[in-house]
């Protein structure tokens, strides 16, 4: 790897498992360290283990403001300010139609994937020094109808416009852009593909689904340097899925 977070501290929401601990894979192995957070302790401690001892683990919700100010303050004493923060945590307990779901679940899923990745960043603001970084994970679901995606995709698309939206008010110490992934195999899609993924592949150019380290590998060069004069931008990710508007 290219070293592109030598001295570099980021903090990835979401990552026990799936695209957040791809992502946290990718810049320990670039040389950065790396905090990561969910809500399951075990899982997190196994998360951790596996990152090596470039990482630390601190779990709760999101949504919490005590454990982001938590999550700030550990790594800020530990490691330094973090340069870098990846908000990956996104949840999804309405898969349906909109009128299907339940007011208090569509009413959670936007207080998760919407405003609590503006509390991380106003969290992290504090300690910030120019020339952070901030990486929101999105979705396709955010840039057109998805089939049963209603609440999730609409909370994707304020994440996208809360993307462009931070990227001009925190414009030029701090670059905000995101990633739109298609279908990723992980246990959070299998909704989306379990039992026809021959089925759902067929509808993709270059014939698969992707990968949480496809993600990562995208969230890492919008995160680093390479990307320096890139903000508000708003990758697709989705083997070719949206030419032919698909979802």
């Amino acid at each position: 790897m290219s070293g592109r977070f030598a001295g570099r501290t980021a903090v990835v929401t979401g990552a026990s498992r799936g695209i957040g601990l791809a992502v946290a894979r990718r810049i320990v192995d670039e040389g950065g360290r790396v905090c990561v957070t969910a809500r399951k302790p075990d899982a997190l401690a196994e998360a951790v283990e596996r990152l090596g001892p470039n990482a630390i683990g601190i779990a709760g919700a999101a949504d919490d403001a005590g454990h982001r100010e938590e999550v700030i303050r550990t790594v800020t004493d530990r490691f330094g300010p973090p340069g870098v923060l990846v908000n990956n945590t996104g949840i999804n307990p309405a898969y349906g139609g909109l009128f299907e779901a339940d007011p208090g679940a569509v009413r959670k899923i936007f207080e998760v994937n919407v405003l609590a990745a503006l509390a991380w960043v106003g969290a992290a603001r504090q300690v910030w020094k120019p020339g952070a970084a901030v990486v929101n994970v999105a979705s396709v679901a955010g840039l057109r109808p998805a089939e049963k995606l209603g609440a999730y995709g609409a909370s994707k698309a304020a994440l996208i416009h809360l993307t462009q939206q931070l990227a001009a008010e925190l414009a030029p110490d701090v670059r905000v852009n995101a990633v739109a992934p298609a279908v990723v195999r992980t246990r959070f899609a299998g909704a989306m593909f379990d039992g026809r993924e021959d089925e759902v592949v067929a509808g993709y150019p270059l014939g698969r689904l992707g990968t949480p380290e496809d993600v990562a590998a995208a969230v890492a060069f919008l995160a680093s340097d390479d990307a320096a004069w890139i903000t508000g931008q708003v990758l697709t990710l989705d083997g070719g899925r949206t030419l032919n508007g698909g979802v």
